[in-house]
């Protein structure tokens, strides 16, 4: 019988709250698009969701619907209301949440999303509390029983944490996919030392050009494959480059939709990847089903609710593949 791969997820999870109204129209002032809340006034909301979020606890339900075998861990409120949310969010997906530390000390991240008519969003974020830098919180021994780990928006000084995360990965040959939040791209040069570490990197363009050198997408990919095996790069309504050092998967969009919320696009996608590359799947199946997760995402409010199920049908798209 054919072993399910196991994947740890390790980061943040959030409650959010959706809040959509026809008055959040988008105005563009220079390159910058804004909503306009005047002061002093009160402005109506058409619908109201109640989601969880947070890059981790995204990529979980994402492989969990895949059938793999999925853990999460991070630390979470004891009496805290979003912090029971998020727990009982995963438990229904069928997450391994026995690995998150509960204390009256930690408090899960809370956000408002205030949706635009054009499916952009603006965020209200509260961080939470959290570990800091302290990983003796974290029981990262327990990275030896999982093939795979997926570490993602880990704290405010997250190199410190991601490095004491790697090391244990290092000492067990257990592989890392990496997506890194916004927090692990201010100090990209020290990000690239920690790179011998992983095994994918999915970023986007501008991410990458922060990393390496590069104009296009393919000057990118093949530059970026000096650090690591894998790496995948997106570029938007452009489409998606990825390689694996033995071919090149170039794609364009899976489908045309009316978005209606982009959150957890990116998370849908990455994990997408990685929950068919992990059972084996080649470079164009994984980039195909990644493509389809992120754009069911979009079609529905929060990070979760459009997540694919387990073998669902999916149809041809815009893509070559050509040896590398």
């Amino acid at each position: 019988m054919t072993k399910v791969p196991s994947i740890l997820t390790i980061g943040k999870g959030t409650q959010d709250v959706f809040m959509r109204s026809d008055e959040f129209d988008p105005h563009q002032e220079g390159k910058q698009m804004y909503t306009h809340l005047p002061l002093g006034l009160k402005m109506e909301v058409e619908d109201v969701t109640f989601s969880t979020g947070g890059n981790a606890t995204n990529v979980a339900v994402t492989l969990a619907r895949q059938g793999l075998d999925v853990g999460y861990m991070w630390v979470l409120g004891e009496h805290d209301p979003a912090s029971r949310t998020i727990l009982d969010t995963l438990d229904v997906e069928g997450v391994n949440t026995q690995y998150v530390q509960l204390s009256s000390d930690y408090q899960a991240g809370y956000s408002v999303i205030l949706i635009a008519t054009n499916g952009e969003r603006t965020i209200l974020n509260h961080r939470g509390k959290t570990i800091g830098t302290d990983t003796s919180k974290l029981d990262l021994t327990l990275i030896k029983d999982y093939d795979w780990i997926y570490p993602t928006s880990l704290a405010d000084n997250s190199l410190t944490v991601l490095r004491d995360i790697l090391d244990e990965a290092d000492k067990h040959d257990t592989k890392v996919m990496f997506n890194p939040a916004g927090t692990e791209l201010a100090d990209p040069e020290k990000l690239k030392t920690l790179f011998d570490s992983i095994d994918i990197l999915c970023v986007n363009k501008e991410e990458m050009q922060k990393l390496v050198h590069g104009e296009s997408l393919e000057e990118l990919v093949r530059h970026g494959l000096n650090y690591v095996p894998v790496v995948i790069i997106s570029d938007g309504p452009n489409g998606v480059i990825a390689s694996d050092g033995k071919t090149i998967v170039r794609a364009g969009m899976y489908q045309d939709v009316k978005v209606i919320d982009r959150t957890g696009a990116g998370d849908a996608f990455a994990s997408g990847f990685l929950s068919q590359w992990v059972q084996g799947k080649s470079l164009k199946d994984s980039i195909v089903f990644a493509s389809a997760n992120s754009t069911s995402v979009v079609t529905k409010i929060g990070a979760k609710e459009g997540i694919l199920s387990k073998d669902v049908m999916l149809h041809e798209m815009p893509l070559t593949e050509q040896p590398f």
